[in-house]
């Protein structure tokens, strides 16, 4: 699926409308006090998230005592080409040696695990190749929202969605528990787990992210703590 040229808030529009048409829904729809991003024909409501998606907890879950059923769409950057211009020409195009992958997901879910599992509440992560596009100056400056720490001489000035590789769906258990890898005893650390994801060659970002896995998992109800053995704790999973 290809795409034209977007800028960051268009990457949102664009999204907005694949699954506006998908579900033959109305857009930007005013309802209990919020502007949603899609209505479908079957009255549940469809948000896309570009930014940290703890931001929208507030308003799933408002959504959710309603009695809707909401479906959050993140997209989640698996590769990018940085185009740096500079007084409108480009300067520099090089692709970005950092590698996104669907366990780059748990750092954004931390604060959203009191709904991952709810009945009215599903997740669709986009895996995405992008284009980022960069203005460089000759003094050093700060981000367009003031969160640098130091500032740098570029700003991002927006983003071409290339192609969608993969849309994963997550809305019950075994979307989540598939994550982990397979062949796991009764019990186990995560030393056990990180052993199994090197065993079985899973991305190096599922090692690294063991432990915050653990951490979602649990306080998702998942898996739960059985004991702790030579200062390591374990857990099972709950089916």
């Amino acid at each position: 699926m290809e795409f034209s040229t977007l800028n960051e808030s268009n990457l949102h529009k664009t999204l907005k409308l694949i699954y506006a048409e998908q579900s033959n829904g109305k857009t930007e729809v005013e309802l209990y006090g919020h502007v949603y991003d899609i209505l479908t024909e079957n009255n549940e409501i469809i948000e896309i998230q570009t930014g940290t998606l703890v931001k929208l907890l507030p308003k799933i879950l408002d959504t959710i005592n309603k009695g809707h059923k909401i479906k959050v769409v993140y997209p989640l950057v698996i590769s990018k080409t940085i185009e740096t211009y500079k007084e409108g020409k480009l300067i520099s195009k090089r692709k970005s040696p950092k590698k996104g992958n669907i366990y780059s997901l748990f750092k954004e879910i931390t604060g959203l695990y009191p709904v991952l599992l709810d009945n009215h509440f599903s997740l669709d992560v986009v895996l995405a190749d992008i284009s980022e596009y960069r203005e460089k100056f000759e003094d050093l400056v700060q981000s367009a929202n003031n969160k640098r720490r130091f500032r740098k001489d570029w700003n991002k000035t927006g983003k071409k969605l290339n192609f969608i590789q993969d849309t994963l769906h997550f809305d019950k258990k075994d979307d989540y528990l598939k994550l982990l890898p397979e062949n796991l005893p009764d019990e186990f650390s995560s030393k056990e787990i990180k052993e199994l994801f090197i065993q079985q060659k899973f991305p190096t970002l599922a090692t690294q992210s063991t432990n915050l896995i653990l951490w979602v998992f649990n306080h998702m109800n998942l898996i739960e703590f059985t004991k702790i053995e030579n200062k390591k704790k374990y857990y099972k999973i709950n089916y």
